[in-house]
């Protein structure tokens, strides 16, 4: 049901011809590039966390990695992954299919600056198959960002 909401979601604000539902897994961030044909560091992977008890999502390039000073500069906690079987629980989509589109109330979304550098990246849609095929600024609009945020390590400039 997941890629069903966020493809209902997409096509409300006029991008549903943007999401894709692939014909090979997409639940990696190397399994996804191979399946839309683009690099690795393209991907805008969405990883889970919990601020206190508060489930936060953080979209970050591909080839990026979570600085655990960064993050606790920012959010004044550790950095703490949702355990992968409340994934799905707390955000409305389950590991490999975690994207920003259709998500439960309550949830926080930030960009990392790591994605800024692309003209496209591509975010999972909903479920391991998918993806959607965007600008970072049509990200940042239609996620429901809060703000851009850099918490992030490992990716070139």
């Amino acid at each position: 049901m997941s890629y069903e909401n966020v493809k209902q979601y997409l096509e409300s604000v006029g991008l549903g011809d943007r999401l894709k539902l692939l014909s090979h897994a997409s639940a990696t961030v190397e399994q996804a590039a191979e399946a839309i044909g683009c690099a690795p560091r393209q991907i805008a992977k969405t990883l889970s966390f919990l601020a206190g008890e508060e489930p936060i999502l953080i979209i970050a390039a591909g080839d990026a990695k979570v600085d655990n000073k960064k993050f606790k500069e920012l959010f004044h906690q550790k950095a703490r992954l949702i355990p992968a079987d409340q994934v799905e629980s707390y955000i409305g989509h389950a590991p490999g299919g975690v994207c920003p589109f259709a998500i439960r109330e309550g949830v926080s979304v930030y960009l990392d600056i790591s994605i800024k550098r692309f003209d496209r990246v591509y975010p999972a849609g909903g479920n391991d198959h998918s993806a959607v095929d965007l600008t970072p600024e049509e990200l940042e609009k239609y996620s429901g960002s809060l703000k851009w945020i850099d918490v992030c390590k490992g990716w070139e400039q």
